[in-house]
């Protein structure tokens, strides 16, 4: 019985990691030079968390998380966000039907939102009812349609995209909306290496097709496993530190982040981080989370959390400048 107890958990954390690398090599299969961002994605996924990814259009950013619900098994929908769609478009409707007898009744129609990976492509076309109604799913997993609540299935995991380059007729995401996604991920153009890799790999006759590994179960359990990496007290201090030390007036605040930021990262960016950092251990294969994953994690979770001020946008500082000077 002792040595059943003792190895039970050496034999999970084995099975995981066998899991995780399974992952990393099927997705390596259909995307090149994206390791980073595959792993971000990947964060947030085992953290149950939604994050908005922002690149110019084609990176492959539908791809990625097609790619990705195919590999763990998991309902993949797509929803293009235009001016015009209506929060019925993405949650569902009830529609008046007529039974065999003659007698009528509403049945409801559910929306694509009833999936469990859904890609909100350029969320910031689509005017701030639809977005609330999509937000508003991402935070509570339900959404109530005439009067009534219908729950999620887990695992529930919302990507959205932005165009960063082209602002015309577009609704921006309020802060308050903003911090509701766990990580912010930045897509950049592959090298000339990756790029060469990409045209080989899509123009021939046979395209690269990832296997599916993994269930909703196989998900589910995960996400579980994270939470059991432990956290050391050490790491919860720099994570208290660092989320403090974004807020002007604060005892950790220097006269950088006084001088150049409007407004800091709320409690929730420390829940954000401890839970990225547990993410990134279980992702390396390693027994504790570390600094190592705090300063790696520290961009995608913050950057979207702290305002820079009149005086960082005249002289050109962006939030990534300030995250990255706070945690060198």
């Amino acid at each position: 019985m002792t040595t059943e107890t003792s190895t039970a958990p050496a034999e999970q954390w084995e099975r995981v990691q066998e899991q995780v690398a399974n992952i990393r090599k099927e997705t390596a299969r259909v995307i090149v030079g994206q390791d980073e961002v595959v792993e971000q994605m990947l964060v947030s996924l085992l953290c149950k968390g939604h994050c908005l990814l922002e690149g110019v259009p084609g990176l492959a950013k539908t791809l990625l998380a097609s790619t990705l619900g195919h590999i763990l098994g998991l309902n993949f929908q797509r929803i293009q966000f235009t001016p015009d769609l209506m929060p019925t478009d993405i949650l569902g409707s009830e529609i008046l039907q007529q039974d065999s007898g003659g007698g009528r009744k509403f049945e409801f129609t559910p929306g694509p939102i009833f999936s469990h990976l859904i890609l909100a492509d350029e969320i910031n076309r689509t005017p701030p009812k639809t977005q609330a109604a999509l937000l508003e799913a991402m935070q509570e997993k339900q959404v109530t349609v005439a009067g009534q609540t219908r729950k999620l299935e887990e695992p529930f995991i919302v990507f959205a995209t932005q165009n960063p380059i082209e602002h015309e007729g577009t609704y921006p995401l309020p802060e308050a909306q903003l911090d509701r996604f766990f990580y912010n991920i930045k897509i950049g153009y592959p090298s000339i290496e990756d790029e060469e890799k990409i045209v080989n790999l899509t123009t021939g006759r046979d395209l690269p097709v990832a296997d599916t590994i993994l269930s909703t179960e196989g998900v589910l359990d995960l996400q579980l496993r994270t939470l059991d990496v432990p956290l050391p007290e050490s790491v919860v201090k720099a994570i208290l530190e660092l989320t403090h030390s974004t807020r002007p007036g604060s005892d950790q605040a220097t006269d950088f982040v006084n001088n150049y930021v409007s407004y800091g990262a709320g409690p929730r960016a420390s829940q954000c981080l401890a839970r990225a950092v547990r993410a990134l251990a279980l992702l390396r294969g390693k027994s504790a989370a570390s600094i190592d994953e705090l300063k790696d994690a520290a961009l995608p979770v913050l950057r979207h959390r702290i305002t820079p001020n009149y005086n960082a946008t005249g002289e050109g500082i962006t939030e990534d400048e300030i995250i990255t000077k706070l945690i060198s």
